[in-house]
């Protein structure tokens, strides 16, 4: 029996979903907009080992149109389609569990904008409960933020007054930064412990400890990130994995997005780079019938809600310059999949997600030069995945090939 592994290209859309304008996400295109960027720049995006799996045909699949700028390939060697959400939102849980075989039918709480008169996003009941549950005497921030700007404005006002930074986003999430010296890890930690009970009162996905360090004007996050994550609403093929007595080695932050459930090796790393690095370490240590589950985050926490589009571009690159390694790794039973959660178009207005079709490329132990097409389900990777590796059918999906 093989092996599969599984890498998210977190943020990596192919192309408007059918659904599209009910998030007014009609038009975007992550990969289109990326690559039609360095085409307009002289520099078309260099990605061969992916497009020779079959990425260019996946984009077709998906959105009509081949990449621009970017050359045809007329054999590609691996199995490739496209895959369209059919869970409510479009944020990290959702996607991921939907690859695993357990749509999310409903929507999340989120918090929306200030109002007039307030100074804050966030309920104050739930506040209030939180801040005399652990002891702080105010926070800092309550709004909708980016992550690296909102600690860059407040770190000072932070180390000094001994508050948390808390922000949201579009995501359904509440955010706490803290510096891990001047505030503790731990205690940032613990405090996102407490929150997250109170939060759940409002159906709220995620509550995420994003600790940073450094000094006044050179603030940087670590890889200390921790989200606390309401659990998958059924079964996924982790689940079914682990019930079966195979190993599960997540990568980055799958442990959180699943709640640690259906895992049962876990590895960090501080960017892409990093994680690729423990992604090779990890099918070194996965045996036969195993999962090596990887989200490479970078591309949309770092390029995409900050709408960077060279930051993106250069960071696909990078990555298919790395695949060789990976590809050199598997096995002949081994099943390689590079997929993608939803889009975060860094074309687009604003710094949200974008609603987007995904990629579903396959390298090793799946039929050459398959055109899946586009899918009607993300839950067909994890049903696909579910019968290479011999555990019992998700409740969702079709297997992309007999």
């Amino acid at each position: 029996m093989g092996r599969a592994v599984i890498i998210i290209l977190d943020s990596f859309g192919l192309g408007a979903a059918p659904d599209a304008a009910r998030s007014h996400d009609t038009g975007s295109n992550t990969f289109g907009h990326i690559a039609q960027w360095r085409q307009h720049r002289g520099q078309p995006l260099y990605l061969p080992h992916m497009m020779n799996l079959g990425l260019g045909h996946a984009a077709l699949a998906a959105c009509g149109q081949w990449p621009a700028g970017m050359d045809t390939v007329a054999n590609p060697s691996g199995a490739f389609g496209a895959a369209s959400p059919v869970s409510f939102g479009k944020d990290t849980p959702s996607g991921h569990w939907e690859l695993m075989g357990c749509p999310v039918p409903f929507d999340w709480g989120y918090f929306g904008p200030t109002l007039p008169g307030e100074d804050s996003v966030f309920p104050l009941d739930q506040m209030q409960r939180w801040l005399q549950q652990c002891g702080l005497a105010g926070t800092l921030g309550n709004c909708h933020a980016s992550g690296t700007e909102i600690i860059e404005r407040l770190g000072d006002a932070h180390v000094r007054t001994g508050w948390p930074i808390c922000y949201t986003s579009s995501d359904s999430v509440f955010q706490v930064a803290a510096h891990e010296t001047h505030f503790g890890l731990q205690r940032l930690l613990d405090i996102c412990e407490a929150a997250k009970p109170i939060f759940d009162e409002l159906n709220i996905a995620r509550v995420i400890a994003r600790p940073f360090t450094g000094e006044s004007g050179h603030y940087r996050r670590t890889a200390n990130r921790h989200d606390l994550t309401t659990p998958p609403p059924n079964s996924t093929l982790l689940d079914h994995l682990v019930a079966a007595g195979r190993e599960v080695h997540a990568v980055g932050k799958i442990k959180d997005i699943f709640a640690a459930r259906g895992i049962t090796h876990h590895r960090k790393g501080e960017n892409n780079a990093a994680l690729c690095q423990q992604t090779l370490a990890a099918i070194q240590d996965c045996p036969d019938g195993g999962l090596v589950f990887t989200n490479l985050v970078d591309f949309d926490m770092v390029y995409g809600h900050r709408r960077d589009v060279a930051g993106y571009a250069d960071a696909l690159e990078a990555f298919d310059a790395f695949l060789p390694q990976l590809l050199a790794r598997l096995g002949a039973a081994d099943l390689l999949v590079l997929s993608a959660d939803h889009g975060c178009d860094p074309t687009w207005q604003g710094t949200d997600h974008t609603r987007e079709n995904v990629p579903l490329i396959f390298s090793g132990a799946c039929p050459t030069g398959r055109n899946l097409g586009l899918r009607n389900t993300f839950a067909d990777l994890g049903q696909t995945l579910a019968k290479h590796l011999q555990v019992k059918n998700l409740p969702f999906g079709q297997p992309c090939w007999d």
